[in-house]
């Protein structure tokens, strides 16, 4: 049974690359639910499987075996069509690499899934967006006019525009400084709060880590340890050192 509070859950998930011999695990049998409104952060060594949880958890990569629900459809009985509207439909991605289209202007990226979706963007509703990160006064603006922190906004008001079930973020601060980034995670960190958006985070700051509710600490593809209740930085860090500390 998938419990409708669960706005993601993987079911003994696991996520292999190769056959044979060379055959990779990725993922080895992760079950994880993320409840809606809670803002988890995925740590894990390189190597560990936090970005192919990711990847399996949105539907961009296929399972080799288990099962993945998105907002109660199951990913496994979709084909490739369904499976791309659903994700265009009620799944918004940030990326480490904010992936703005560079000759349209913020307004214009900001509607860009809407008119993906076929539906006449709203003046008003991207006005509004724009002003929830911030940015009421640049939708104007081109990227290439915007501060880093600023096209980064930009990019979050654009998961948002279609008010996705989840928000997957891949390391969305990794191309910041320390104060623009702490500026980007206390605006993920209100939209959670305010909005009961369910955000999905992965990283390998144990700073941005700290933002979330949940830190899931991955290693060689399995869930290792859960960290709750907004642990502090230093703590995560302490478990971080633990995991990539060498075998005696």
């Amino acid at each position: 049974m998938t419990n409708s509070t669960d706005t993601v859950l993987l079911r003994a998930v696991t996520k292999q690359y190769g056959t044979g011999d060379r055959a990779v695990t990725a993922l080895d049998d992760v079950t994880v639910a993320f409840p809606r409104g809670s803002f988890t952060a995925v740590m894990g060594p390189s190597g560990s499987g936090k970005s192919t949880l990711l990847h399996c958890a949105a539907g961009l990569d296929r399972v080799s075996d288990g099962t993945v629900v998105i907002d109660g459809t199951e990913l496994g009985g979709l084909d490739e069509t369904r499976l791309t509207l659903l994700r265009r439909e009620r799944l918004g991605f940030v990326f480490q690499s904010f992936n703005l289209v560079s000759a349209l202007t913020a307004e214009q990226n900001v509607a860009l899934p809407l008119r993906l979706a076929g539906r006449r963007p709203d003046r008003a509703e991207l006005a509004t967006a724009l002003a929830e990160v911030g940015l009421g006064h640049r939708g104007g603006h081109r990227p290439g006019e915007l501060s880093g922190g600023e096209q980064q906004r930009v990019a979050i008001a654009r998961a948002l525009i279609t008010r996705p079930a989840v928000l997957f973020a891949d390391e969305p601060t990794g191309a910041l400084d320390t104060r623009t980034s702490r500026e980007v995670l206390t605006l993920l960190r209100g939209i959670v709060d305010r909005h009961r958006q369910t955000v999905i985070m992965v990283t390998h700051d144990p700073t941005a880590a700290g933002y979330a509710d949940r830190v899931l600490l991955l290693a060689d593809g399995r869930i290792v340890e859960e960290l709750h209740g907004r642990s502090g930085a230093a703590v995560i860090a302490g478990r971080m050192a633990a995991l990539e500390a060498p075998a005696c």
